[in-house]
């Protein structure tokens, strides 16, 4: 099996905003034909199947927020809007990287502390934030046209214990669960598609057209969920370091919720349970009515700081998904071959 560590690097070296997930797919694609036919779609949709008999759909997405730019100012900045679920309370100061003519390499603007009034304290509209280059409003606008995408800044860092932090865990910690648990599942007589989804961030538009295309009998999508940290409700959160979250819906299968959650106790691999009163949020919510419907799971990696530069995550809970996705399949391939 993979490094997990080294894996979850490589995958958010890549910037995959959504819509522009060329890179990464390059990258998947590398590590995926080592498993099975890689395949891609009009939507940029990247797919790894093998085996036959039961047909298990396993879904994670592999595109990031980030910004467009909208236009250049006098003074040589950028002004942008959102693509995907910004946060605008972190925008300032941020690091970013335009992916331009050429990378550059840019901060968002900040007011120092010194200058700001009462009416500054509030949080900043799109509107009012710029990207600083460096450069005139000649210089910048040689290489850099409105429509061109920002991501913030990549980079993956070892916190203390098994802890990382990185921009875009959402959701690359997802599909390194997937393809943790890929030599478990190439020993199982099933049939096997794994669908690394472009554009989630946008309105879960690639799962929603990668999903019509195949003949699943079950699908398990795995994502990030909200991570207890001192500012939030634990009622609202999982906890990292305490495994899998086994998500509960109306959208989601019942029967494989509590299939999960029995698999997960059989096998001690360690597991919560997110309870949602109605859609996920996450690509399941599509998948689960996909033509006349696909019986759906949802596994997830609980995450701090979800949608900030810096997200982190416990790296034992990424394989605690891993684990429990092969253990699962494992599962249900005694039952259909029984």
């Amino acid at each position: 099996m993979m490094d997990t560590i080294a894996l979850l690097k490589k995958l958010t070296e890549s910037e995959a905003l959504s819509g522009c997930e060329n890179q990464l797919k390059n990258v998947l694609t590398d590590i995926l034909s080592a498993y099975g036919d890689v395949y891609t779609d009009q939507m940029s949709n990247i797919f790894c199947t093998f085996g036959s008999g039961k047909h298990f759909l396993l879904d994670a997405h592999m595109d990031e927020i980030g910004l467009v730019v909208t236009s250049v100012t006098d003074e040589g900045f950028l002004k942008f809007s959102p693509s995907g679920g910004i946060d605008r309370r972190f925008l300032p100061s941020s690091e970013v990287t335009v992916l331009a003519k050429e990378k550059l390499r840019g901060v968002i603007c900040a007011v120092p502390p010194h200058l700001r009034s009462d009416k500054d304290k509030k949080v900043n509209d799109f509107s009012e934030l710029a990207i600083d280059l460096g450069m005139n409003r000649d210089e910048t606008e040689t290489l850099v046209s409105p429509g061109d995408r920002v991501v913030f800044t990549h980079g993956f860092d070892r916190l203390c214990g098994n802890f990382v932090t990185s921009n875009c865990l959402d959701d690359r910690c997802g599909a390194a669960a997937h393809i943790l648990a890929l030599d478990r599942l190439k020993k199982l007589p099933v049939k096997i598609t794994l669908m690394l989804s472009a554009q989630e961030e946008v309105g879960t538009r690639g799962a929603k057209a990668g999903a019509f295309g195949i003949d699943a009998d079950e699908a398990i999508c795995v994502d990030v969920s909200f991570g207890y940290s001192p500012q939030c409700k634990k009622d609202d959160c999982g906890e990292l370091s305490k495994g899998a979250m086994i998500g509960f819906s109306p959208v989601l299968d019942k029967t494989i919720s509590n299939e999960l959650v029995k698999c997960a106790e059989k096998n001690g691999i360690p597991y919560q349970r997110e309870i949602m009163s109605g859609k996920t949020g996450t690509n399941a919510d599509v998948i689960s009515i996909s033509k006349s419907g696909i019986r759906c799971g949802l596994i997830s990696v609980p995450l701090r700081y979800m949608h900030t530069p810096s997200e982190v995550i416990d790296v034992k809970d990424v394989e605690a998904v891993a684990d429990l996705i092969a253990a699962y399949i494992a599962e249900r391939a005694g039952v259909c071959n029984a």
